[in-house]
């Protein structure tokens, strides 16, 4: 993965970080890891992996790190290796987590190179996700999950902004209206 721009999309859930990674690969052609992705497809599969990822997912918590970690490491591995970088979507979570991904880019001989944080107000990340669950059906988008993630986001993921800004790869991004801008 030497010579790879690897990025992570961060904002809170409904900041529009899969909307986003989306542009990010169609313009530099870049590999997607959504961890948010991974694990749903696992629950649908009814792997055992994805039997633990629900009772944790279906009350709007986080998985523990030292297993997203192993999945993460395992799709760098099998799918990212050649690909020309990385958009995490969704990773890391805990400040744990970025310095588990710091160690598995750095085995790889590569970095991550940038944070792009998409900043939404709360009433808004609220109105999307409610929105999106309508439209996709996605179980955990409804008003009680929705509360609680936005609360572990604050508690649990809001200080990697700190962080990452303290290692001069925090861009902060305005994530309200239209997509393209």
């Amino acid at each position: 993965m030497k010579d790879t721009l690897n990025v992570v999309l961060f904002g809170a859930p409904g900041s529009g970080k899969g909307t986003q990674s989306a542009k990010l690969i169609d313009k530099y052609g870049l590999y997607h890891i959504s961890t948010g992705e991974v694990l749903r497809d696992h629950i649908k599969r009814g792997t055992e992996l994805g039997k633990i990822a629900d009772s944790y997912i279906s009350e709007g918590q986080l998985i523990p790190d030292d297993l997203m970690i192993k999945i993460l490491d395992d799709v760098l591995e099998k799918e990212a290796a050649d690909k020309k970088g990385v958009v995490f979507d969704g990773f890391p979570r805990t400040i744990p987590q970025a310095e588990a991904l710091k160690e598995l880019l750095k085995k790889r001989g590569t970095d991550l190179h940038a944070v792009i944080g998409l900043e939404v107000p709360e009433e808004e990340l609220m109105e999307r996700m409610l929105l999106r669950g309508k439209e996709t059906g996605r179980a955990d988008d409804n008003p009680e999950t929705i509360k609680n993630r936005l609360k572990v986001y604050h508690d649990q993921t809001h200080p990697l902004r700190e962080y990452y800004t303290k290692e001069g790869k925090y861009l902060p991004i305005n994530g309200t209206g239209i997509v393209d801008e």
